[in-house]
């Protein structure tokens, strides 16, 4: 293990690497500070700008993006209480609270350090438990694929917001969509309409940029920005004795809740923020504090959602499930580079894997340093106006999304689900289970296919196998989850 990582950060420190590693990290603050954009939108914009590169390249200056927005998120929570991304949520809470007792460079420097710290040690999380749990997935074959693909649409359910059944729906959607494009066995058209472009299917750039970074812009139209008096009055960034020893054992604390919450697909960052949150609350001695500017409350939820990051590669590189919006983008983006996510790519590119978790330790050494000295160049950031912000992520955007295959028509669709995302906002409807919905189709009904061809055409081979059916059981599980909380919170009541 301790070669190949060795070999990881000699890939890593190539000069190509190394910049572009810097760059996904800064690009990925700068995402996190400006507030509406988030690691979603971000990620899914700058995705056609991989094409061309090498793999190993694109994913070290994505992932960047996705643990660099994470950082950059807490700036806007403190200073604006508008939270950068879902993630920050809890840290508005208490963060902000300390920007209005003039500590907002504690609060800010708290959250850098804990976030190196947290970041670090779910690198370290990924880098021991991966290569065993791939080792075990490797005997997978399509009924157990099929079963892990099953277990990944019922992750749907923990995407879904506030309502489970718009939720569904969206994710009811997503599979639709998934569907559109020539039959993988027959070769039968569906819903392609005598469109040439819609017979590979939509594009998964098209549909999530439109989703994310459109309706996210037709969103920021409808409302101006308004950046607190005190951005340029920010310092004392380095945390006294008092607030290490009050947020130390609450950093190390939200690490592990983050890391292990988000290595099981389906929880994702906001929730790991959350749990946190409400640990260091229930054993706190003075928990009536949580809310009023203390910390520990800026400590552990912003450690929770940087461990969050390391956590999240599990499941998608060791599995081929994304649990979040920005992993199921990521799972795109290894897909187009020709990476199938999964227990094979140890076996065929374990240059890759530790390429890309070397990268990720030194992609947080490179935000500490970003985040400390400059973080009032990322605060006066949030003084862009709208006017100027907008027409820029349109046309980036535009253009990412044409080089994808040089065709006008994949930025018509991306417009139109824009326009779709945008509505879904409006009526509260997620748009992260579409987006994973998408993806795991093709790769569910692939495998179904092949495993009713082994099977000759029975579906007993999926209850047969161990492995399949123990799957099969989680799923299931996860399913009826939602369905016993409300059982359980309906009875409590009564």
């Amino acid at each position: 293990m301790f070669e190949h990582l060795i070999a990881g950060f000699i890939t890593v420190i190539s000069p190509t690497n190394l910049l572009f590693c810097f760059f996904g990290v800064t690009i990925g603050t700068i995402i996190g500070v400006l507030p509406g954009v988030g690691p979603v939108a971000g990620t899914a914009m700058l995705v056609p700008f991989t094409f061309g590169m090498n793999p190993t390249t694109a994913i070290i200056m994505l992932a960047g993006i996705y643990y660099g927005a994470m950082y950059g998120g807490s700036t806007t929570s403190i200073l604006m209480n508008l939270p950068g991304e879902s993630a920050s949520v809890m840290t508005c809470l208490d963060g902000y609270q300390m920007g209005q007792k003039g500590r907002a460079g504690a609060a800010l420097g708290i959250s850098a350090i804990g976030s190196f710290i947290a970041g670090t040690l779910s690198v370290l999380g990924l880098m021991l438990l991966a290569p065993p749990l791939a080792e075990f997935a490797i005997r997978f074959g399509p009924p157990e694929y099929f079963a892990l693909m099953t277990l990944g649409m019922t992750l749907v359910i923990s995407l879904v917001g506030e309502s489970m059944v718009k939720g569904l729906i969206a994710g009811a959607f997503g599979i639709f969509i998934g569907t559109i494009g020539m039959d993988p066995t027959t070769g039968i058209e569906r819903f392609s309409y005598g469109i040439p472009t819609l017979l590979d299917g939509l594009s998964f750039v098209s549909v999530s940029v439109g989703l994310f970074a459109i309706s996210e812009v037709l969103e920021m139209a409808e409302h101006s920005s308004q950046p607190p008096a005190y951005i340029d009055k920010i310092s004392n960034l380095l945390p006294n004795r008092e607030d290490w020893k009050r947020s130390i054992f609450p950093i190390l604390r939200g690490a592990a809740i983050g890391f292990f919450a988000c290595a099981m697909p389906g929880a994702g960052a906001t929730v790991a923020s959350m749990l946190a949150y409400a640990t260091e609350k229930k054993i706190s001695k003075h928990p009536e504090k949580f809310g009023t500017g203390i910390i520990e409350g800026v400590a552990a939820p912003e450690a929770a959602n940087n461990a969050a990051t390391g956590g999240a590669m599990i499941p998608l590189l060791v599995l081929g499930v994304p649990g979040s919006g920005t992993a199921a983008v990521m799972m795109g983006a290894l897909l187009i580079h020709g990476m199938r996510p999964g227990p094979l790519l140890f076996e065929k590119h374990p240059d890759f894997f530790w390429a890309v978790t070397a990268s990720m330790y030194i992609g947080n050494v490179m935000l500490l340093i970003l985040n400390l000295p400059f973080v009032g160049i990322w605060a006066r950031m949030l003084k862009i106006p709208h006017a100027i912000l907008i027409p820029l992520i349109l046309a980036i955007s535009s253009v990412g999304v044409f080089t994808v295959n040089n065709n006008l028509v994949e930025v018509w669709i991306m417009l139109l689900f824009g326009i779709i995302g945008y509505f879904m906002k409006k009526f509260g409807f997620p748009a992260a289970p579409v987006v994973l919905a998408l993806i795991l189709t093709p790769i569910m009904e692939n495998a179904l296919q092949q495993s009713l061809q082994m099977s000759h055409q029975s579906i007993s081979i999926f209850f047969t196998r161990p492995i399949s059916l123990a799957l099969l059981m989680v799923a299931m599980l996860s399913l009826l989850s939602p369905l016993a909380r409300f059982l359980w919170v309906k009875t409590k009541k009564t």
